[in-house]
């Protein structure tokens, strides 16, 4: 599903919080999954508490996650790239400054072409990130 301004605000409110709350210029954690994506988590339970996590996720080209679901909201804000936002079995090719969200308990596929793609990610609540992390690798 694509949600447009009221999404984007709200997006773009919580990142502006993060950018105004960095305490450095490498901000949070870098993971890498079996797939080559890798995530950046930049606001978790350790900083902000339990109700949100956010970070800056990179798909590879030509990837394909699979069919998923999540256990939490989960929105992408995408700057970068093109990613294809499978919800349900249907398609929505998300481009730059487009947003998409997925609810418990539909089914999520995530696709890019040649470019590949890089998106904030927020779940709410946050605790879906310690999930998804837990079966990738810390990077150093």
């Amino acid at each position: 599903m694509i949600v447009r301004p009221l999404a984007i605000g709200a997006l773009l409110a919580v990142c502006a919080v993060a950018s105004a709350t960095a305490q450095s210029d490498t901000q949070g954690v870098t993971y890498r999954a079996p797939s080559g994506a890798t995530l950046r988590l930049i606001l978790d339970s350790a900083n902000v508490g339990p109700d949100i996590s956010l970070g800056e996720l990179t798909f590879p080209p030509n990837g394909d996650s699979g069919e998923h679901a999540h256990g939490a909201i989960e929105i992408f804000y995408v700057l970068s790239g093109e990613l294809e936002h499978v919800v349900n079995g249907k398609s929505q090719l998300l481009k730059p400054g487009m947003v998409g969200y997925v609810k418990p308990p539909d089914k999520i596929r995530h696709k890019t072409g040649p470019s590949g793609a890089k998106v904030i990610v927020m779940w709410v609540p946050g605790a879906e990130a310690g999930k998804i992390i837990a079966r990738w690798t810390r990077e150093p």
